[in-house]
């Protein structure tokens, strides 16, 4: 793995000389556009309109659109004249805690590594930042963008987190359907809660698998061995009429999963067999075990519901 930027991270008067790796790479399939009549990839040309001819990279420039079809030409020389201080420098400006910072301004990822040199300093930071479980906020220019980002201990190392301006992250107002406005009945909350709470489990990153991918992928692959592409049924969303009749059902759903097969209970030496009450109670719990619901939970359902 090659480093993107190098550069140094300062906080205070400490200096790092630092390097900088991708931490994650999407695993989308990828397609080329062909020509559909011989299969050949398609080039994008660069076409000039105004000249109708085709533009050679020598003669291509990047510019401004800073008025309606009215360009001003910027080169690389103009960028790097920028005069900022956060050029080739990650520059730490403050440490916060890592719940201060809401996921929906996290953009991408970067391993950062100690370059020749600074391999001392960069375990001392590592280590310092752990102990206080404290991130690092701070700013750095990286392909003509000044980022702002977050520095924080990661499984043995540091991770530079480059997050969105709050000018880039979009208001909730502006959703015209928001705020919600409906009101919510006190049993149908509890019952969402108990389905919650029976759905709580730790985050394992790697029991999860892009299915998608994986069937698309054995899709491709039968094409290219000629087999016929057998597709499989979309199972259609029930819309929710009740919502009362939905929860229960998901309560019934997870515990089915959930709760253990239970071997019949056997009857005492000398009992005999139950009495009539009590064999009926027996035959209510299995009915209701059958229905994989709570006895419990079911009588203080129905208690609240009453």
């Amino acid at each position: 793995m090659r480093p993107i930027w190098k550069g140094h991270l300062t906080f205070g008067l400490v200096t790092i000389p630092v390097k900088l790796y991708t931490a994650t790479e999407a695993k989308d399939v990828r397609f080329r556009l062909l020509h559909s009549s011989c299969m050949t990839p398609i080039q994008n040309k660069r076409y000039c309109p105004h000249h109708e001819q085709i533009v050679d990279w020598n003669d291509v420039v990047r510019g401004y659109e800073y008025a309606k079809g009215k360009f001003v030409p910027v080169s690389d020389e103009d960028s790097d004249s920028v005069p900022l201080d956060t050029a080739g420098t990650v520059n730490v400006t403050s440490f916060a805690d890592l719940s201060e910072i809401d996921p929906i301004y996290y953009e991408k990822s970067y391993y950062l590594a100690p370059d020749e040199g600074g391999q001392k300093a960069f375990r001392l930071l590592h280590e310092t930042m752990e102990e206080a479980t404290k991130v690092a906020v701070g700013k750095v220019v990286i392909k003509e963008k000044e980022h702002l980002v977050a520095v924080r201990p990661y499984d043995g190392t540091l991770v530079m987190s480059t997050l969105y301006y709050a000018d880039e992250v979009r208001a909730v107002n502006d959703v015209p359907e928001l705020p919600v406005q409906a009101k919510v009945h006190p049993n149908e909350k509890k019952m969402a809660m108990q389905l919650i709470e029976g759905l709580i489990a730790s985050f394992n990153p790697a029991e999860y698998r892009d299915e998608y991918r994986e069937a698309l992928q054995k899709v491709i692959a039968a094409k290219i061995d000629g087999e016929a592409v057998v597709g499989v049924p979309v199972r259609k969303q029930e819309k929710v009429v009740d919502l009362m009749d939905a929860l229960r059902r998901s309560l019934q759903m997870t515990r089915k999963e959930k709760q253990p097969a239970r071997r019949p209970r056997a009857l005492r030496p000398g009992s005999g067999q139950a009495s009539a009450p009590r064999a009926a109670a027996m035959r209510e719990r299995e009915t209701l075990k059958r229905l994989h619901i709570n006895v419990s939970t079911f009588q203080r359902f129905t208690a609240s519901t009453a």
